[in-house]
């Protein structure tokens, strides 16, 4: 790609104003390589998060360089100037400052390399599995040489250790110590007393957490592109002189005229001119039927057009559609969010230099202080290396470092078994802290499909008539209508007849001759005038969650109702949700009558109703509910539920149904469409949270009890280790009590 889009250094620009420390971007010419120059106090982690972020997400738009660049420009207050084939961004100071840039380079990574490092990451975490087996298996095996096991387990510190080495690496030549450099010291200390199964053991587990989150990471950038494939690539445009021409999106501009077909997805957000239809907006918004159009009306990109052309005109270029609108909202709402920290992360660089800092202490003390010899003590005495080996060995973190990463593991495995998919450890234990549940209606409470709610005549007695017709025409549709009363149709037996001079009457239905008499299918107005007017006149309209479609057949008159079914483990699963002391919400785009109806059937009251809402407001509902003090869970199951999900402390999506942006984007998935599973990962994360609590105390514990003793010199090598590991074992076996975690238990578990 070649660099010179304005909205790229736009966005630089922005961020080198926001960004505390950020003082120069430079990009190179073809884009493969990013330098970013810091002065002072800069939250390097941050800035590679921020900076990949905007790269990322205007790459695909960075395809030709503005006309007349060169040379220095102003962009937002910034310097921006090319040498040398790459491109300079920079705030502009005093002429010392390029002299006091500490400059590091980020390298371009695709989706490719991001996905070939979760999986090196795991072949280091298996290679390093099977040499600590091995160790293992030598060690207790009579007949195997008395190198074996260490050999074994050497090889096993090798590969689970190669990517804490490189982490460490790249620490130490900032300056830096972090948990990755402690792992490595605490592994080659057990090594040195004899410890090696106990060092091989750690970086196993070490290495194992860090690919699965690694691997989290890596399904988790998924969203956005998920949607950008949704998109319409094509639009068919008015021609100047007449006629239509096919062109790419990007090339249409506000004021264009677009023909939108039958079966169309609608390319930029426009106004309707001429023609009639029905859109289909469920993935915008949650309207479960499909949305009348007329001239007037609005349509917004990425919406379907079900029948009927149109002609509209364009109001807002692609880029600024409602569509692009989803996908800014999911990385503004990233953004906001805090990343999940582990425990043991938030402290891992204080708590290296404490053990390490005392060791060294301590071994001086001994050797200088107390005129213990350094290295070889003699018979009955420990040297003061051996003391200082112990005293790394017992406050070495290798339970505390288990505590989370082993709970969170036996949960996700539990979690899997009865359906439900943790995505990340970060999932696990914010779960367990929502207090607030918000719902999307259409395809988590309701099925997402239509449903035939009745057949009504007149006169009645003739509804077998009108379903038929019905079937015969809708047989020639794809629309969601047209499913359900086909699909209603095979369950009373019938097959469609074939249809001669189909007919679509864009805005009003379909006709055709089915067998001898002529058929209609479509809306009211299709009746309202001429000789049947009274009779459809004294025809109540449609319930409040029902859509209709008439049927005009031979000399008899009917109207076919459709509704959203509700799940039937809705209602029981919300009144449970208040049991527990958790208050659902629904978030819908649907009508607020409609919403409403829904929310009678399955117990939800009016303040626990919130209708009418498009993808923005779904979002700020949600900050909103947050801004109460409690967490929030979002669940959802289409495309316009993306933002929100990406905005809500934890994001759980519908799996069977599910459009890509909302898996993508969800922390928990609900494997099989079923929302009682909500119920059950909540109780699975409260007993998570439990036990991690009770690790962490046990760890913790340990090390400080041992670690008190072990600074008298007088705590043996042997009893240090039997602590250290016996503390290890119980840690992982408490864990390991997750995996028999139950859906429906007797009580709510752990917490």
């Amino acid at each position: 790609m070649s660099i010179g889009d304005a909205a790229l250094f736009a966005e630089l620009a922005r961020l080198l104003k926001t960004e505390r420390g950020l003082d120069a971007v430079r990009l190179s010419e073809e884009g493969e390589r990013v330098e970013v120059a810091t002065l002072g106090d800069a939250d390097w982690e941050r800035l590679q998060v921020r900076l990949r972020e905007v790269l990322e997400g205007l790459k695909n738009e960075l395809s030709r360089r503005p006309p007349g660049w060169g040379g220095a420009v102003a962009v937002e207050g910034m310097k921006l100037s090319r040498d040398a084939g790459s491109v300079l961004i920079e705030r502009p100071g005093c002429p010392t400052s390029p002299t006091l840039r500490q400059w590091r380079e980020l390298p371009w990574i695709d989706a490719e390399e991001e996905e070939e490092d979760w999986r090196e990451g795991a072949r280091d975490a298996a290679l390093c599995g099977l040499g600590l087996a091995a160790g293992f298996a030598c060690s207790h095996w009579d007949a195997a040489p008395s190198w074996a096991p260490v050999a074994a387990y050497a090889l096993a510190m090798v590969a689970g250790g190669r990517d804490a080495a490189a982490d460490s690496w790249q620490g130490l030549k900032v300056g830096r110590l972090d948990i990755h450099f402690l792992m490595l010291a605490v592994a080659l200390g057990a090594a040195a007393v004899g410890a090696w199964g106990e060092g091989a053991l750690l970086l196993f587990l070490f290495s194992a957490s860090g690919a699965m989150e690694a691997y989290a990471a890596h399904r988790t950038k998924g969203e956005i592109g998920s949607l950008l494939h949704a998109a319409p690539r094509r639009a068919l445009r008015e021609a100047a002189g007449g006629g239509e021409e096919a062109v790419d999106v990007g090339e249409v501009r506000s004021g264009d005229i677009l023909h939108v077909r039958p079966g169309d997805v609608v390319a930029c957000d426009a106004e309707v001119l001429s023609g009639s239809s029905a859109v289909d907006e469920s993935a915008l918004t949650g309207e479960s039927v499909p949305v009348a159009k007329e001239p007037g009306d609005r349509l917004m990109s990425g919406s379907i057009n079900t029948w009927g052309s149109l002609r509209a005109r364009v109001l807002r270029p692609a880029r600024q559609s409602a569509l692009q609108k989803i996908i800014d909202l999911i990385r503004s709402a990233q953004q906001r969010r805090a990343p999940s920290q582990r425990f043991t992360d938030r402290f891992g660089t204080r708590y290296t230099g404490l053990v390490l800092g005392l060791t060294a202490l301590m071994f001086l003390a001994w050797w200088l202080v107390l005129d213990v010899p350094p290295f070889v003590a003699g018979e009955g005495e420990r040297s003061a290396f051996y003391r200082a080996m112990t005293l790394l060995v017992v406050m070495s973190p290798c339970a505390l470092v288990l505590s989370i990463p082993s709970a969170i593991l036996a949960a996700i495995a539990a979690g899997a078994r009865h359906g439900v998919l943790f995505r990340g450890g970060a999932a696990v234990e914010m779960l367990a802290g929502v207090g607030v549940v918000a719902l999307d209606k259409t395809g988590t409470l309701t099925t997402g499909e239509l449903e035939v709610a009745e057949v009504r005549s007149v006169p009645p007695g003739r509804e077998q008539g009108v379903l038929a017709a019905a079937c015969a025409l809708e047989a020639h549709s794809s629309h969601p209508i047209a499913r359900a009363i086909l699909k209603h149709g095979r369950k009373r037996g019938l097959e469609p007849e074939a249809v001669e001079g189909f007919q679509n009457h864009a805005g009003q239905g379909v006709s055709g001759q089915a067998g001898d008499s002529w058929c209609v299918l479509g809306r009211r107005e299709l009746v309202a005038r001429g000789p049947l007017a009274e009779l459809a006149a004294a025809v109540p309209p449609p319930p409040a969650a029902c859509s209709e479609v008439w049927v005009l057949h031979q000399d008899v008159l009917g109207r076919i109702l459709l509704r959203d079914r509700v799940r039937t483990e809705s209602a029981p699963v919300l009144r449970k949700m208040r049991e527990l002391g958790l208050r659902p919400v629904m978030l819908t785009g649907d009508r607020l009558e409609v919403a409403r109806a829904v929310g009678a059937e399955i117990g939800l009251g009016p303040a626990e109703i919130q209708a009418g809402l498009l993808p923005e407001a779904k979002v700020e509902a949600v900050r909103r509910l947050a801004a109460g003090g409690c967490q929030v869970a979002m669940v959802g199951d289409g495309v316009n539920d993306a933002p929100s999900l990406a905005a809500a402390d934890v994001s759980v999506a519908m799996g069977a149904r599910g459009s890509d942006a909302a898996l993508e984007q969800s922390d928990v998935v609900l494997m099989n469409d079923r929302i009682d599973l909500f119920l059950h990962a909540w109780r699975l994360s409260r007993a998570a949270r439990a036990v991690i609590r009770q690790n962490l105390a046990l760890a913790l514990g340990t090390v400080a009890v041992m670690g008190v003793a072990a600074l008298t010199g007088r705590v043996p090598l042997s009893l240090g280790v039997l602590a250290h590991e016996g503390s290890t074992v119980l840690v992982c076996l408490n864990s390991l009590r997750l995996l028999f975690f139950r859906p429906v238990p007797q009580q709510d578990g752990p917490g």
